[in-house]
């Protein structure tokens, strides 16, 4: 059996590249489509054929997060693990902890009805970000300037069937650059900082959507505020999402599965191969 079995839903970029930088430093790695392996739930012991040792790179939260579920329940390592993933992926619980322990964050609301959620925004003051709890990529996350705007949307996001879209994630809209910074954090350790550049039609900074991505040479406070908040979290191979403001740095996201094309571009650092030596210690361990 392979030494670690990397997990995915399709194959990207990145999936391959971690594949040839483990060959490199001389890993027995085996990929598994998880669209392709269904699993016995009731059968508590370690997958024939998935190593003890298991990267995660599902595109799909839910595929990702309920199959590390049930092989750690097998007995499986999962990088990042299924608590990590959890808290990485709902903006909301990853919000309270980094309140909670402290870490700068945007002030956010939550409401639980279109009339509070309006309500909540009045007295936050617009402009207004809602994002969904659930979600990557910017996918309908809206810059809301007035009520009527906050009206239209929401009642869109009323008739939608997912209950989750009914739960309304409000953050302060920040002012910032025209730009914000992601940190490739593995280990406890920053590997890469980039900023991320919102296009000239779009306020949103994701390399998905247009953003470009620039060298940042990060300094010691912002290093240590984006190993804190994978901390906090449970991850080990995380892209953490600052801003700059007058007052400071704030994190706003944190991703468990993060795209690092970009990053490994703009950086000139070999993200993948980063990655490939931390899972490397652990199969040596």
């Amino acid at each position: 059996m392979a030494e670690v079995t990397i997990i995915f839903d399709r194959l990207r970029w990145e999936e391959k590249e971690l594949y040839e930088k483990g060959k490199e430093l001389g890993l027995d790695i085996g990929l598994e489509d998880i669209k392709d392996r269904p699993l016995e739930i009731t059968r508590l012991e370690m997958v024939d054929g998935i190593s003890e040792i298991v990267l995660q790179r599902a595109i799909s939260h839910y595929r990702g997060l309920y199959y590390s579920s049930i092989l750690e329940s097998m007995g499986h390592t999962v990088i990042n693990s299924f608590v990590a993933s959890l808290l990485c992926g709902n903006k909301l619980l990853t919000t309270l902890l980094l309140a909670k322990n402290g870490i700068p964050t945007p002030k956010t609301s939550v409401a639980f009805s279109m009339d509070s959620a309006i309500k909540e925004m009045e007295r936050m003051g617009f402009p207004v970000v809602l994002k969904p709890i659930v979600g990557s990529w910017g996918r309908m996350i809206a810059k809301i300037n007035d009520r009527e705007q906050a009206e239209s949307i929401l009642e869109t996001r009323e008739l939608l069937t997912d209950p989750q879209q009914q739960i309304y994630y409000l953050q302060e809209y920040v002012k910032r650059p025209p730009r914000d910074i992601r940190g490739i954090v593995i280990n406890g350790r920053v590997v890469a900082t980039i900023y991320r550049y919102q296009p000239d039609d779009d306020w949103r900074t994701n390399i998905a959507r247009g953003g470009k991505a620039g060298v940042l040479n990060a300094d010691s406070e912002l290093e240590d505020l984006m190993v804190k908040s994978a901390q906090v979290v449970g991850a080990k191979v995380v892209g953490v999402d600052a801003m700059e403001t007058d007052d400071g740095y704030v994190i706003h996201e944190i991703n468990n599965n993060l795209e690092f094309k970009g990053a490994t571009e703009a950086s000139q650092k070999d993200i993948a191969k980063e990655i490939m030596e931390y899972i490397k210690e652990l199969v040596r361990k």
